[in-house]
């Protein structure tokens, strides 16, 4: 599960939750534009009442506590990086995911993949990595 894609491939991700990790570090990155923390600290890996969690609902929680505090996003800029599977086939429904569960318009969120060029454990195909970065903006504004 990528960006709240299903992507066939031999191999998947071991993760307490569903191992979305596009969707973690997107959560992180709202998290940490307002200093809450991490994910980590709101959905502790050692609560059970989070294994195999939806991380789609974890980021539609996370932008919960972002409108609590009188903020709206206003782009999201969000990188895969793995050396397999190929992402450009589902990269608009990770964009279309990512958009309704942000409540925002498509146009403000990017998610773009690139390969580690076999460098690391990416590169070896071990795992994936994802960034995000986030900008945020008083909803009164």
């Amino acid at each position: 599960m990528l960006g709240g894609v299903a992507i066939p491939h031999e191999r998947g991700l071991k993760a307490h939750s569903d191992g979305d990790v596009l969707l973690h570090a997107l959560a992180d990155a709202l998290l940490g534009a307002l200093a809450l923390g991490d994910i980590g600290h709101h959905f502790p890996d050692t609560d059970a009442a989070y294994a195999g969690a939806d991380s789609r609902l974890l980021l539609r929680h996370v932008m919960g506590l972002i409108a609590e505090r009188g903020y709206r996003l206003v782009n999201a800029d969000c990188t895969l990086i793995a050396q397999a599977p190929k992402m450009a086939p589902h990269i608009e429904a990770m964009r279309a995911n990512i958009a309704a569960d942000c409540r925002v318009d498509r146009g403000a969120i990017s998610v773009k993949a690139t390969t580690s060029e076999k460098l690391g454990f990416t590169g070896r195909g071990e795992g994936i990595a994802a960034q995000a970065t986030v900008l945020l903006q008083r909803a009164d504004d």
